[in-house]
């Protein structure tokens, strides 16, 4: 009989941890959240302002048969909650311990970072108290989310007819409108630069940094750069390339986003996928370490088995020196994205797994492997040469050992050859060419620069980036077009902006969004107050609010010149709220319900 029960999020999660336990355990799902703030009250926040912020937690209406069968199964057992190891999951296990009626003193919360036997069994020994500052960072979020989520994006409906704005949603799309607009400013300038075409390579002009050459004096060169050249000076060096850090969430997101051309949401469920189990030879396992993270650490049990690994299967000298560094801001709660196992390596899993997880796992596998491995080494060359005291470059590049290069390049260094060259050997040019360039406004974000924007400036955090970036470009919303896999502002992206520039400039930006990020990692340890934090917040916001209702222009709407044939009042342009698309409907809605589709 079962004796025990251990919960956790998602069903597949259960299916693998039940692998591994006696009969004495029964492990269920909650199916991730299982309570939310009510849109009840004033304002339908789910929030008491009053007294203290107090949140008005319901359980989700599609959640009400979960709770209610996990209540039975918890009944006379021990629980434990494995949810998540991170403040979401913090939060889930908190609401489940408060629905199911447990002691949140007693240890009664497991967390691993992998789903593998060992760790399960391991976890299972350390049980330990749920976190309340972890809980009251994610209650403080989640309030902060819900008061501008609601507050301002009824406003912006009721005015300019956008359909949300959020924290960081609306950050994410200032930092998409500002390049725009700084690149329909951009003014283009003409320059040059000169190119000497020999027979078996090509040599370029020297240009100090900075430096533009104008057609002009372009010519003059061109005119002086006679034959012969001479060969000033050779330089022959040695140069390393370092191998790239494992992933964490946003370098996952980025590389598969680059190299995958897989969206952050694409990448995360795969990645989710990979984490919660795979059966392999009949045996179920958890393929990677948990993939919300912003750390490059790896524990010293991958690190040696790493290190194994590579001097058997490559020689000593690819094994590199392995050194952490926390990189700033980084909360290292986990270790970087790796294989649970170098046991299985992606040849030995492919029959098991989809072509989608299969590429994303390949990519984490070998990233966490050369991490460990040594430099790749380069002979670079590079020639001057002279030609009526007008300089020219021209370089090569060796590779003479491939170190971490052997498991994974995502540069593709290709050699350039030069021909045996000495000093003061004479050549001839077959032409000398000035070509005409213009300096380039700045290329619009794609989902992996904007995430890398973001991570830079501290905004939102790398578990959010998917949804964020999945919200602009929503159809409904029509903030955001992706062309090539360029995310481009629409008229109405940018005329949300604008309006937030306006009226909510003091916290819309990177500077606020960012320091209030720390601030929320500041709750999670201790040693910020989350009620402080959400009364400076409201007491700052409700004023602008109350300003912007009643400045804020309002948007009218968008009249044809047509009378509709009912009633013979106006017609005008409508959106859908289901996709934002646009029919013709009467202006005299919803006494008159005429409408008909836009003719293309």
């Amino acid at each position: 009989m079962n004796q025990k029960l251990v919960i956790v999020e998602s069903p597949s999660k259960a299916k693998t941890i039940k692998s591994y336990l006696g009969k004495e355990y029964e492990v269920l799902s909650s199916v991730g959240h299982i309570r939310d703030l009510a849109t009840s009250g004033p304002g339908g926040l789910g929030l008491d302002i009053e007294n203290n912020f107090e949140p008005n937690y319901i359980i989700m209406p599609k959640k009400r048969k979960v709770v209610s069968e996990l209540k039975k199964a918890a009944k006379d057992k021990e629980v434990l909650i494995a949810t998540d190891p991170d403040r979401e999951g913090e939060a889930i296990a908190w609401h489940l311990a408060d629905v199911l009626e447990l002691d949140t003193e007693q240890l009664n919360r497991i967390e691993f970072s992998e789903i593998t036997k060992n760790a399960v069994l391991d976890a299972l020994k350390a049980p330990r108290k749920i976190d309340m500052n972890l809980v009251h960072s994610q209650e403080v979020r989640r309030s902060l989310d819900r008061i501008i989520g609601f507050k301002l994006s009824t406003l912006l409906q009721k005015k300019i007819k956008s359909r949300s704005a959020g924290r960081v949603q609306s950050v994410a799309l200032k930092l998409l409108v500002d390049l725009e607009k700084e690149n329909q400013a951009f003014i283009p300038e003409e320059y040059y630069e000169i190119e000497a075409t020999f027979p078996q390579f090509k040599a370029n002009y020297i240009i100090k940094s900075n430096e533009r050459i104008k057609k002009e004096e372009a010519d003059k060169i061109v005119e002086t750069s006679t034959n012969p050249f001479i060969i000033d000076n050779i330089e022959v060096k040695e140069s390393k390339r370092k191998a790239r850090p494992p992933f964490t969430t946003s370098t996952l997101q980025q590389d598969a986003n680059i190299y995958l051309n897989m969206t952050g949401r694409r990448t995360m469920q795969i990645a989710q996928s990979l984490y919660e189990g795979i059966e392999i030879d009949g045996e179920l396992t958890g393929l990677i370490t948990y993939m919300r993270t912003d750390s490059t650490r790896l524990s010293n049990v991958f690190v040696n088995e790493a290190r194994s690994l590579i001097e058997t299967k490559y020689g000593k000298q690819y094994l590199g020196t392995y050194s952490f560094n926390k990189k700033e801001g980084s909360q290292d709660a986990h270790e970087a994205i790796r294989p649970t196992s170098l046991k299985y390596t992606p040849e030995k899993v492919a029959p098991f797994l989809d072509k989608y997880q299969l590429r994303l796992y390949e990519r984490i596998y070998n990233r966490a492997l050369s991490s460990l491995m040594s430099d790749a080494i380069f002979e670079r060359t590079k020639v001057i040469l002279n030609a009526n005291n007008n300089l020219y470059e021209v370089s090569g590049v060796k590779e003479i050992f491939k170190g971490f290069l052997e498991v994974y390049d995502d540069q593709k260094t290709k050699d350039v050859i030069l021909p045996d060259l000495k000093v003061g050997e004479t050549l001839n040019a077959k032409k000398v060419e000035a070509i005409r360039k213009e300096t380039q406004p700045k290329p619009r974000f794609t989902e992996a620069s904007l995430i890398k924007e973001m991570e830079k400036l501290g905004i939102g955090r790398p578990s959010t980036y998917a949804q964020i970036i999945d919200t602009l470009k929503a159809k409904d919303r029509n903030y955001v077009k992706v062309d090539k896999k360029r995310l481009i502002p629409t008229e109405q992206g940018i005329l949300t902006v604008e309006q937030l520039d306006k009226f909510f400039s003091p916290i819309i930006n990177v500077d606020y969004t960012s320091k209030m990020e720390e601030k929320l990692d500041l709750v999670a340890l201790g040693k910020e107050d989350d009620l402080k934090l959400l009364r400076e917040f409201y007491d700052i916001f409700i004023p602008m609010i109350e300003h912007a209702d009643k400045h804020m222009e309002k948007i009218g709407p968008e009249y044809i010149d047509e009378l509709c044939p009912l009633c013979q009042s106006q017609l005008v342009i409508r959106r859908r709220k289901s996709d934002n698309g646009e029919f013709i409907g009467c202006s005299n809605f919803p006494k008159c319900k005429y409408v008909r589709n836009i003719e293309k």
